[in-house]
């Protein structure tokens, strides 16, 4: 099992996306920085997701697009003209008991780079690094460097992420069959906000990942919305507001 007592909250790229102020602090913090991933275990979130991808001279460094915040395209700059964390020094940084889901962004140079360059290659040794120190989980969009990773390191657990209301009977097949632990889908896809009659309840996809040995992880629900997916047995919520949702999801004394 991945997590043991669900649903996990997972901080989403730290405390949440973009800037947020943590409870009695002075000042917000940058989401994917280690001040927000510090911030987001302070609050009460059991992981933490970061977004991952790389940079001209084959740094790692953290970021959700493919884009820096002034514009530039990262794979066309050193990490140091960034200003964004290295992956590499995000990781000394963090004390090991803080559980990391990498969400990794590959880019469209990695369908021709060099394979050594590619980002899944300058992830694999960082990874194997930090397995033996902290639970991780790596999920991404990419299928293919999922697959790689899982045949080279199957210590760590992948888990595929799937787009804005992607049907959940594609995505859940596609995780099983390509021998993944978990699937993590957007709520747009499970139908509290978006009905679709094409639908099943969502406690019958996440019954049948269960059976297929899957995990099933929901991004980015709401507050109000947490405890539909948590009674639907979902085993971790990835959230912009930890502690919102863990008072969402707290017992009614």
């Amino acid at each position: 099992m991945i997590f043991q007592r669900p649903p996990a909250v997972i901080g989403h790229r730290g405390l949440g996306a973009g800037e947020l102020r943590p409870a009695g602090a002075d000042a917000p913090v940058a989401e994917n920085t280690v001040a927000s991933i510090l911030a987001a275990v302070a609050a009460g979130a059991s992981w933490v997701e970061i977004d991952v991808t790389r940079t001209a001279d084959d740094e790692l460094v953290l970021r959700h697009d493919p884009t820096g915040p002034d514009g530039a395209f990262l794979i066309d700059r050193p990490a140091a003209a960034t200003g964004l964390p290295r992956l590499a020094d995000v990781l000394a940084a963090l004390p090991p008991e803080v559980r990391l889901d990498i969400d990794v962004k590959t880019i469209a140079e990695d369908a021709v780079d060099a394979p050594s360059r590619r980002t899944g290659a300058l992830l694999k040794p960082l990874l194997e690094r930090e397995a033996r120190r902290r639970e991780l989980l790596v999920t991404s969009f990419d299928p293919a460097l999922l697959a790689q990773l899982r045949a080279e390191l199957p210590q760590v657990p992948v888990g595929l992420l799937t787009w804005l209301r992607h049907p959940l009977w594609h995505g859940l097949p596609t995780a099983a069959g390509l021998g993944f632990q978990a699937l993590g889908v957007h709520t747009g896809s499970c139908g509290f906000e978006h009905p679709d009659s094409r639908l099943r309840p969502l406690g019958f996809y996440v019954d049948t990942a269960h059976k297929a040995g899957l995990e099933f992880l929901v991004w980015c629900p709401s507050a109000e919305a947490a405890p539909a997916y948590a009674a639907a047995g979902a085993d971790a919520l990835v959230v912009n507001d930890v502690p919102g949702v863990l008072s969402a999801l707290a017992p009614t004394p």
